[in-house]
């Protein structure tokens, strides 16, 4: 702004140039990775209707707080404000259709910058309509947004290496835009399963995993605006993606070397302060990344959201050492200050306690059974759309509407699976030891109540777990012998019908380590075609594919497979 004279909006943004709104997106991203983000948003928000830029960060930073804390109205604010940075960068493209390769028509560099902000737009809308639901009406919408954005990377990419002579001031920006957009498709498409890709009628496309990772690694060197959104994306992969939707084996060192520079430049950084405790947990070091956590929380005030992430991890690694009172006090905390899922944290509430001794006292006098009567009731009915997770709490909670109760074996272990928690756990002998021992304490206690509705399905989830501790605990033969028992209880099971898949599949990830490849391929392929309509089905299908996929062994039924 200029010498104390009353400049609009328009007038300021006219006065900039590309390079100029350039320098000061990096350093509202600067202001956001040290914590300031009020101060970053208040220093886009002045040019957000006239910049493209401007407002595509805007967009963006607005898009990470509703991915923190999953409420309603934040996705909603998040994809408006989205919605209109599409917009502004519309004013901003070419007028005739396509990139002008035919035609000979050159563009200028605001206009390859205006198709590369606008495809980004496209593809962060979708990334919101995912966020919302994990059915189907919500895949389709945002694949319609993905292969949109897709056409227009593809082009661009294209053109841009024909043209090996535009290398304008702002060129290496325009180049991280290209790899950020070209490694987020081929990185998210390789995690769909073919069935999901049919549906979003990407039928013939695949992406390349490795291709993806190659472009996101190569947007992430140097100092652009996309580099930080590379690294973002590619410490998801590594920390969560590839741990929840994969086989559980993330690449922990490739995350710690991509931190390694923003830790140093970032110190109290609390999304890099946030990734080094995540991948801390992963390696199976759980008080560092308890540390790495509490520190986190410390770091900055502003935004609780990234309170809530900590608090949620918190409860896991507590959850690993089986203190069940510190896991029962962060999911209180996470059910008094986030919104993402109340009837989620109340579940997680009740199952700390169940783990407790009966004789022991409860933390501000809390029951259980009163607390799973609650789940139901925090429903989300947000345009009827809820987590999945959050749908399987209540299915799970269901069992103590009952005046006299028949109690859930073993919730909380039940529920660290779904997360993938058995994977962590396996880095280090003595927890899985410690789970052992909760289990066969378990187990004894249900061959001491009598036969009722829910005993087999207890048993099989029993077998299960314990099939997972004793595969951490290389006791092969043993393991092998509980999946098979769950897979040979499937038509007696009454209500937990996703064990007999979850099971399979595990056997099949059993002897995929152990070089059975032809044995792991029928069982995981009976798991993916053989077992539909049962609880947390989408996230099982993901991990059948991500193991198939690593055996070479899913051809995508038959169709040709083109790389972006």
């Amino acid at each position: 702004m200029s010498n104390g004279k009353q400049t609009s909006a328009t007038e300021s943004s006219s006065q900039m140039t590309l390079g100029e709104c350039l320098d000061e997106c990096m350093e509202a991203l600067d202001l956001f990775l040290n914590n300031h983000f009020n101060e970053s948003l208040e220093r886009l928000r002045p040019r957000v209707k006239e910049s493209m830029y401007h407002s595509l960060i805007y967009a963006t930073i607005l898009e990470m707080q509703a991915m923190m804390t999953f409420q309603h109205e934040d996705i909603t604010s998040a994809g408006n404000t989205m919605k209109t940075a599409q917009d502004v960068c519309q004013r901003f493209r070419r007028k005739s259709p396509g990139l002008g390769q035919k035609s000979g028509e050159t563009l200028t560099e605001e206009q390859l910058h205006a198709e590369v902000c606008y495809a980004e737009c496209q593809l962060q809308r979708a990334a919101l309509t995912f966020l919302q639901d994990e059915n189907m009406v919500s895949f389709i919408k945002g694949g319609m947004k993905v292969r949109n954005s897709f056409l227009i990377y593809k082009e661009l990419h294209s053109y841009v290496q024909s043209l090996n002579s535009l290398k304008g001031p702002s060129h290496i920006q325009l180049e991280g835009g290209i790899s950020f957009g070209i490694g987020a498709f081929n990185l998210a498409l390789s995690l769909f399963p073919p069935r999901l890709l049919k549906i979003l009628e990407f039928a013939g496309f695949s992406g390349d995993k490795e291709y993806g990772l190659s472009q996101l690694h190569d947007g992430a060197i140097g100092t652009n605006l996309r580099s930080m959104l590379c690294v973002l994306l590619l410490l998801c992969y590594y920390t969560f993606l590839s741990f929840i939707l994969g086989t559980g084996e993330a690449e922990v060192s490739d995350a710690e070397e991509l931190l390694k520079p923003f830790r140093l430049r970032y110190p109290q950084g609390a999304i890099f302060l946030f990734f080094a405790g995540r991948t801390e947990e992963i390696k199976g070091n759980i008080d560092e990344a308890v540390a790495l956590f509490e520190e986190g929380c410390k770091a900055q005030q502003t935004w609780k959201q990234f309170h809530h992430m900590c608090y949620w991890e918190l409860m896991w690694c507590f959850t690993y050492k089986r203190v069940w009172k510190m896991a029962y006090f962060y999911a209180d905390l996470l059910s008094q200050e986030s919104r993402w899922s109340k009837a989620m944290y109340i579940y997680m509430k009740a199952a700390c306690l169940s783990m407790l001794p009966k004789e022991e006292a409860r933390p501000f006098g809390e029951d259980e059974v009163e607390l799973f009567r609650q789940v139901p009731t925090f429903k989300q009915k947000i345009a009827g759309k809820s987590p999945p997770t959050e749908k399987f709490a209540i299915r799970k909670a269901r069992r103590y509407k009952a005046s006299h109760p028949i109690r859930l074996p073993v919730p909380v272990l039940e529920m660290m699976y779904m997360w993938n928690g058995f994977t962590v756990i396996s880095k280090r002998p003595e927890l899985t030891d410690g789970m052992m021992q909760t289990l066969l304490e378990a187990e004894r206690t249900l061959l001491e109540t009598p036969e009722n509705e829910f005993s087999v399905d207890d048993r099989c989830l029993i077998y299960l777990l314990k099939g997972l501790c004793l595969k951490n605990l290389h006791q092969v033969q043993a393991a092998e012998e509980c999946f098979n028992k769950v897979y040979g209880c499937q038509k007696k099971i009454k209500y937990d019908h996703y064990l007999v898949p979850n099971a399979l599949l595990e056997l099949g990830l059993l002897y995929l380590n152990h070089g059975r490849k032809e044995e792991a391929i029928k069982l995981l392929h009976k798991a993916k075609h053989s077992y539909k309509d049962y609880s947390m089905e989408s996230r099982t299908q993901f991990r059948i594919h991500a193991a198939l996929t690593k055996l070479k062994a899913d051809p995508g039924d038959g169709n040709e497979v083109t790389r972006l």
